[in-house]
């Protein structure tokens, strides 16, 4: 078929195409409001290009798109698969530039709220990422008026009784919220503000829609507009993408010859069509958990990850964690007779990949070929005390690499999570007769500890398994504690 032909069948939808030459390498990746509008006028008869465009043309040999919701979707997918595939054409975006992502930093005192481009603390909680810059900055300056959070430019003062002072300021930061507030009592603000940019948004957007009409009916258009360009920040921060954007949705290439590349690298005796990945993360010690990840002929099989809670001690120590996940990992797959994978990967250096080691040989068991992949300088360390390293451009590497930030991401997100449970769940365990089946009654339903300290007695008693005594004292605790 021509590719004349071929986008001709294309959709008149939005979406995100890519161009391949004639070996499959992706040349091109753009975005259209109507695909087969924007597809045929490259393929056009007669079509006069400039010189750029000619040449892509020249050089394509074939098409491929997918079919996207919203200006959101293409615009995350673009970036995506442009930073993904690095194609040769896509010269204006190949600068390596990421949308902007709201940072949480977790292990401070007070965690401040700022805006980033790249994740670069282990113990943060991102969200995003966003691709409407403005509406993004205008709805973080928003929240941290509503919720009285501390943005990144904050020089939070700590007072003598040992509470904080956010601002030196707080009418033009947080306005209405006090400025001075102990650890516990800004966690709750945290908790609050992270629930909302996880898509809790109804009611602060229904206060918004009753404003703007209220305002409209009293002609007062200044401020109804200002409620309708907020509006319109929250909804663009907020808009749930499909979770394609977190993975490739277009057909990628056979993952045979990285595969084969990283046998020829490691000398094994063929390309290992399994790699599990583990890592370790914590936050200065705290809440230790481990990821492990899973891939099958170079692609995510995320069927098989898996997430661990440290059992056998709390501290800091990523040697000893890793050698209890290991070995809690292949002593069960022996027990239940599945096979193991073909190469273990440790995300760390000499020093993890001993303690991985270790863990086979207490569970009596022969450690298939692992690696380790030392951060600094992407070195591979093996088992035996020695380095390979590869060049940056290998595919085997890049394979690694693609492996070992994936168990990153999964353990930063299962720590996140759990430091998100944590705190939204310590000053419910205060409360006599509070169960761990009421308290998540009373969570689900109400969303937060700020919005259980706004709610009636009344109001709390009607959560399922909760009567009106439980409900007082609900009350008392967090009246108590606020």
């Amino acid at each position: 078929m021509s590719l004349r032909a071929r986008v001709r069948q294309a959709p008149r939808e939005p979406g995100v195409y890519l161009m391949r030459d004639s070996s499959g390498r992706v040349i091109y990746v753009g975005k259209a409001n109507l695909l087969r509008v924007r597809l045929a006028s490259y393929f056009r008869p007669g079509a006069r290009h400039g010189p750029k465009v000619a040449a892509l043309v020249a050089s394509a040999a074939a098409v491929e798109w997918h079919v996207v919701r919203s200006e959101t979707e293409a615009l995350l997918l673009e970036g995506r698969l442009i930073k993904r595939w690095r194609p040769r054409w896509n010269v204006l975006l190949r600068d390596d530039k990421q949308f902007l992502q709201i940072r949480v930093d977790l292990d401070d005192p007070l965690p401040r709220f700022r805006l980033v481009r790249a994740r670069t603390s282990e113990s943060a909680r991102y969200f995003g990422p966003f691709p409407h810059a403005p509406q993004v900055r205008k709805t973080l300056r928003e929240m941290r008026k509503r919720f009285g959070i501390a943005q990144g430019d904050a020089e939070p003062e700590r007072l003598p009784d040992g509470r904080w002072r956010l601002y030196a300021d707080a009418r033009a930061e947080i306005q209405a919220h006090p400025n001075e507030v102990t650890e516990e009592a800004y966690r709750e603000r945290v908790d609050a503000a992270c629930a909302f940019l996880e898509g809790r948004v109804r009611d602060w957007t229904a206060e918004l829609e009753a404003g703007m009409a209220e305002a409209a009916a009293a002609r007062d258009y200044e401020r109804a507009a200002e409620c309708r360009d907020l509006l319109s920040a929250i909804r663009a921060t907020t808009e749930k993408a499909r979770r394609f954007v977190r993975e490739d949705p277009l057909p990628r290439p056979d993952g045979g010859p990285a595969l084969a590349a990283l046998a020829g690298a490691l000398g094994l005796a063929e390309p290992p069509s399994i790699l599990e990945c583990f890592d370790i993360s914590h936050i200065s010690g705290t809440l230790a958990v481990a990821s492990l990840v899973r891939f099958r002929d170079g692609q995510p099989d995320r069927q098989g990850y898996r997430r661990f809670r440290i059992r056998s001690f709390e501290g800091n120590d990523d040697f000893r964690a890793m050698r209890e996940v290991v070995g809690r990992r292949y002593s069960r797959l022996a027990r239940e007779g599945k096979p193991g994978p073909d190469l273990v990967v440790i995300d760390g250096g000499a020093g993890q990949v001993q303690a991985a080691l270790a863990a086979f040989a207490d569970v009596g068991l022969t450690p298939p070929p692992l690696i380790g992949l030392a951060k600094e300088e992407e070195t591979v360390v093996l088992p035996g005390g020695g380095e390979v390293r590869l060049p940056r451009h290998h595919e085997g590497l890049r394979l690694l690499q693609r492996l070992r930030d994936e168990a990153h991401r999964f353990a930063n997100d299962f720590n996140a999570e759990l430091r998100s449970r944590k705190l939204r769940e310590s000053l419910l365990d205060e409360v006599p007769g509070l169960g761990p089946s009421r308290k998540a009654a009373l969570l689900e339903r109400f969303g937060s500890i700020q919005a259980l300290r706004k709610a009636s007695v009344d109001q709390l008693a009607a959560t399922p398994g909760v009567g009106a005594a439980l409900a007082a004292r609900v009350a008392g605790t967090l009246a108590r504690r606020a």
